[in-house]
């Protein structure tokens, strides 16, 4: 159907604050929610006080039979049900904030007008003219700080007056209520005679709330303008409308966007399943945001590549009717990397491996060989990704190559020549994407940013544990919130000796229990009396369960030397730790990527058996 042309009606701030109060204006409920910071909703008010222009709002005007299932504007639900009037399409974030500066209803911030003339105080916020401000909050000790935000005389000091009292409506004995106590310093004594300060109290007091007055009108009657769809307008041409005309500061996402075609096409809320995934799966989105995981996820169980083009593809209705085989996959995708080690996306080497795992999931029975068996190929896949240089660029159309080839041995589909798919038919595993060296893992760099590489040599350490320095705790969710990246040869040596000291072989994770100065302590001897370890027996567990070669990190002795000599052992003894270092993490990996269980005692036993063999040759 084609929409005649529509023209702007003006409204008032004061008209649509009493739809809003009734309840006749409502939000689609496949709108986003409030998502307006601080800054954003200072600036509306402050737009709003000077009478300045705005832009249009958009609403869909109602009939009989609501098209979408709604919701009321965050904090303006009403005592009672009234008949709903209008959808809000477009500007559902300008009259929240509206309404919530309104009441001053917000969490963390409180929301005044300042007014130049007023202000007494030096070292106030002091705008050469009249704007919003917010004032952010914060909790100590019981009480809501600043203290003064709350208290009428020092905010009226200050040149503040709560943006409440702009409320449109009869709100005039509150109003009365704040210039008195906001001006109880200036009130004459109870039985002054100096009529000259009585005349100048009531002068002030006229004059505070003329001006408060003055900018309540201007809110009051400040003119928002709506265009407004007729009520015979399809549900399906309201939608293209919002996704085209959506004017907010921050763009619809994709995910918006699918939010918008699911409510159109099933009636169902995205927006609601996936809170209710997040409620009872709280620790899927700890590996990448839980709109990009159900995306790329549900593109790759319709076949589609987990990119852009692949979600706008895919189809919407589909999505929901696999909700349940979606949400299993993502949850046991989490409890699959929890078994390896990997923990959270600060942590997780590539995200390429989430969305193919997890469609993978929905393809598994819940136990029994074939799921022990199957897990061991996920357990290949995700480790040969973290150690190739498969998932280095164009990310999602490898996942889906890969993905398509697992899908096919899980499923025990055949080619076209009859044959069964084989692991060496997926590119992840095939000789294009060999096995990292242990000379490259000698150059990786730091892991904490998103380093591939790095962020696998970490995350062998926490599959084996990665027991913490201090404490002694093994790697966890949890625990892992408070540990730091650490050098563990000291960066202080290092740097005196002019190494880098930023590699991957040379980081772990643990707790920073002090700050003491390292000098030129041997790495050794710097941990003990940093960690104050008890006995040989702890360090050789913590350190190991790091893949941290204790004889190598032992070396020491630098501080009787020359410089020149001391440098040169320096870099002898860095070398050769990174060189074990190296080839213990290798050994390690080697053994993950054949899916294989692994212990840091095997792997300690595995490279000084190889190194004997080695040195009898």
């Amino acid at each position: 159907m084609a929409i005649k042309s529509i023209k702007a009606t003006d409204r008032e701030l004061a008209d649509w604050f009493v739809k809003i109060n009734n309840g006749e204006i409502k939000l689609p409920r496949f709108q986003r929610f409030e998502a307006w910071d601080r800054r954003r909703i200072t600036g509306l008010l402050s737009v709003a006080v000077n009478n300045l222009p705005l832009g249009i709002t958009l609403i869909l005007n109602v009939g009989d039979e609501r098209k979408f299932v709604d919701r009321y504007i965050e904090t303006a639900e009403p005592d009672k049900e009234n008949r709903v009037t209008e959808h809000l399409l477009d500007g559902q974030q300008r009259l929240t904030a509206f309404w919530r500066m309104m009441h001053n209803n917000y969490e963390w911030e409180t929301y005044f007008v300042y007014i130049p003339e007023l202000d007494k105080v030096e070292d106030s916020v002091q705008f050469d003219e009249v704007t919003g401000y917010c004032q952010p909050r914060w909790m100590n000790k019981g009480k809501k700080y600043p203290l003064w935000a709350d208290e009428p005389e020092p905010c009226y000091r200050r040149g503040l007056i709560p943006s409440n009292l702009f409320r449109p409506g009869d709100i005039n004995a509150e109003v009365e209520a704040w210039i008195e106590a906001a001006l109880v310093d200036k009130m004459p004594k109870e039985g002054a005679t100096d009529m000259t300060l009585v005349h100048q109290y009531f002068k002030c007091r006229e004059e505070l709330k003329a001006r408060i007055v003055e900018i309540r009108e201007i809110i009051t009657h400040y003119n928002l303008p709506f265009l407004a769809l007729p009520t015979v307008t399809p549900k399906e041409t309201a939608l293209n409308v919002f996704i085209n005309m959506n004017t907010n500061s921050k763009p619809l996402s994709l995910f918006d966007i699918i939010v918008a075609e699911v409510e159109g096409k099933k009636g169902e809320s995205l927006h609601d399943l996936q809170s209710d995934l997040d409620a009872n799966h709280p620790n899927v989105k700890s590996y990448f945001d839980l709109s990009d995981l159900i995306l790329s996820t549900s593109a790759l169980l319709q076949d589609k590549i987990p990119n852009q083009r692949g979600m706008i593809d895919m189809d919407k209705a589909v999505l929901v009717d696999n909700w349940d085989k979606l949400q299993k996959g993502l949850v046991s995708m989490a409890v699959f990397l929890e078994s390896q080690g990997i923990f959270d996306k600060q942590r997780l080497p590539t995200n390429a491996v989430l969305a193919v795992i997890a469609s993978l999931y929905t393809l598994i029975p819940d136990s029994g060989d074939e799921r022990g068996s199957t897990e061991i190929l996920l357990k290949k896949y995700l480790w040969k990704s973290f150690f190739s240089e498969r998932y280095e660029n164009s990310t999602a159309s490898r996942a889906f190559a890969d993905y398509k080839v697992l899908k096919n041995i899980i499923t025990k589909s055949t080619k076209d020549d009859g044959s069964h798919y084989k692991e060496t038919d997926a590119p992840v595993f095939s000789k294009d994407f060999p096995l990292v060296t242990v000379e490259e893992l000698k150059v990786v760099k730091w892991p904490k940013g998103e380093n591939v590489r790095g962020r696998a040599i970490l995350a062998v350490a926490n599959y084996l544990g990665a027991y913490d320095f201090a404490d002694g705790q093994k790697a966890s969710r949890e625990h892992l919130l408070s540990r730091e990246y650490h050098h563990i040869y000291p960066d202080a040596l290092l740097k005196e000796a002019k190494i880098e000291s930023y590699l991957a072989l040379n980081c772990s994770l643990i707790t920073n229990v002090t700050n003491r100065t390292i000098g030129r302590k041997d790495p050794l001897t710097y941990l003990k009396e940093r960690y104050e370890w008890m006995s040989e027996e702890i360090v050789d567990q913590r350190l190991k369960s790091h893949l941290i070669p204790v004889a190598e990190l032992a070396n020491g002795g630098y501080a009787d030397l020359g410089e020149e000599e001391k440098i040169a052992k320096i870099e002898s003894d860095f070398e050769e730790f990174i060189d074990v270092r190296a080839r213990l993490v290798h050994s390690a990996a080697k053994e993950l990527c054949e899916g294989k269980a692994i212990s840091f005692g095997e792997i300690f036993q595995n490279v000084q058996s190889k190194q004997l063999v080695d040195d009898e040759i």
